[in-house]
């Protein structure tokens, strides 16, 4: 870059710098918020990637390029993007908009600074130690530290190094060579970043044993009590139990006091990845889901809406619950929608059956024809643009879809669409 021709700047032009940030957010608000909201349009602009490729130009050139040309790259960059925030985009544990979030993520990218220090960031820095201490009493613990993290993989993987280091301190100068053969637990169900954190700090995966859970998902506390015995006859040394509270799939809650009865005997660390449960502790009605959480060493927890008041989110919980409800009951009432189990949160997984598959559940191909309609389904509808819905296996279980409700603005009119689209998508399976 050094020899081409100087890029196109506004630096010292605050007129244009100014005229330009009104453009995009202007198209920002037109195009994200207003229509990317909207029932009416859709989900996404559904193009192969080569086809994409070309639509948008990537190539990445010396020169730089004109106002209207950089605007007209912001409408392509949202037009075939999916709309995350549509009402009818179940795929994923996030979805829906927050003004008063995104209010946030403009104040906070605009000021551009880090949490290094105070005197860098005075502000966000209280903010943060008060954010910090309500989400500990939440939890139940009266005294504690907390950090801010970009994802519950590294919350996870800073709970394997705390119960490491809280057990050999040495590790910390002496590195690997001051550790015996460790062993952690964590249920089949876990986040897959358990796994990961043990092989980046080191320890390998093979010294996560995996514990047993029943046909909800949630973690045998007996099977636990097992495997730490098991590890210790091998010459291992228990350490860590990782439980879960909102598994991915299933939305499962392990039995924390349980648990926390088994680390207590076993002297353990216990840290609950509460990454897409822990928003309950906002709920009176289902804070239960997480009883024992308080006798935890550590946890990573997310509420939906961590820098708003505690009754907004309280709210949106009771909300979710309601359409959540709503959704199973109407599933139950069609032939065309079997229930994999009832729903313990917000994931509500079920398959779609076809019509030729109506009158023979129990003939001994059933369950391989039955996986094979989901992937068709979601080609469907993505190229369509209509909704997006999430499926997958679970053990023995063929592909189901993992619906989840956790739009605010989501209302039990999607959730009909939501069936009817389903069923004109797979009338003629």
């Amino acid at each position: 870059m050094a020899d081409s021709q100087p890029l196109l700047s506004l630096d010292g032009d605050a007129v244009a710098a100014e005229a330009l940030l009104r453009d995009v957010f202007e198209i920002v608000v037109d195009e994200v918020i207003r229509k990317g909201t909207s029932a009416s349009e859709k989900v996404c602009e559904w193009r192969e990637p080569e086809e994409l490729k070309q639509l948008l130009d990537l190539e990445l050139r010396n020169e730089g390029e004109s106002q209207e040309q950089i605007l007209e790259r912001c409408r392509a960059v949202i037009r075939y993007s999916v709309k995350t925030c549509h009402p009818r985009f179940f795929n994923q544990l996030f979805s829906g908009l927050d003004p008063h979030a995104l209010a946030g993520r403009i104040v906070t990218e605009s000021l551009n600074t880090s949490q290094y220090t105070y005197e860098i960031a005075p502000v966000f820095v209280l903010m943060e130690d008060e954010v910090l201490k309500k989400l500990r009493a939440l939890v139940g613990w009266s005294s504690g530290d907390g950090i801010f993290c970009p994802g519950g993989s590294i919350s996870n993987m800073y709970a394997v190094n705390l119960a490491r280091y809280q057990r050999y301190p040495d590790c910390k100068q002496r590195g690997l060579w001051a550790l015996p053969p460790l062993a952690l637990f964590t249920s089949e169900e876990c986040h897959y970043s358990v796994k990961k954190g043990a092989a980046f700090l080191g320890l390998g995966t093979d010294s996560v044993r995996m514990v047993k859970a029943d046909e909800r998902g949630k973690m045998i506390p007996e099977d636990l009590e097992r495997q730490v015995g098991l590890a210790e006859a091998e010459g291992a040394v228990p350490f860590l139990v990782s439980a879960t509270s909102g598994t991915t799939v299933l939305g499962a809650f392990d039995p924390l006091e349980a648990v926390a009865d088994v680390c207590q005997r076993h002297g353990l660390w216990l840290h609950v990845d509460a990454a897409w449960g822990g928003s309950v502790l906002l709920s009176q009605t289902h804070r239960h889901l997480l009883n024992g959480i308080q006798r935890t060493c550590s946890s990573a927890a997310t509420g939906p809406r961590p820098a708003t008041c505690s009754s907004r989110t309280s709210s949106m919980m009771w909300l979710w619950t309601l359409e959540t409800r709503y959704l199973v009951e109407e599933l139950k009432k069609r032939e065309t929608f079997e229930l994999v189990m009832e729903p313990e949160f917000v994931n509500v997984c079920f398959w779609f059956v076809p019509p030729s598959l109506r009158e023979k559940k129990g003939s001994p191909d059933y369950g391989e024809r039955l996986a094979k309609v989901a992937p068709i389904l979601k080609e469907r509808m993505v190229r369509k643009g209509s909704m997006m819905i999430g499926y997958q296996p679970h053990g023995t279980r063929g592909n189901f879809f993992r619906m989840v409700v956790a739009n605010p603005a989501l209302t039990r009119a999607d959730m009909d669409f939501l069936l009817n689209e389903l069923e004109r998508l797979g009338q003629d399976l």
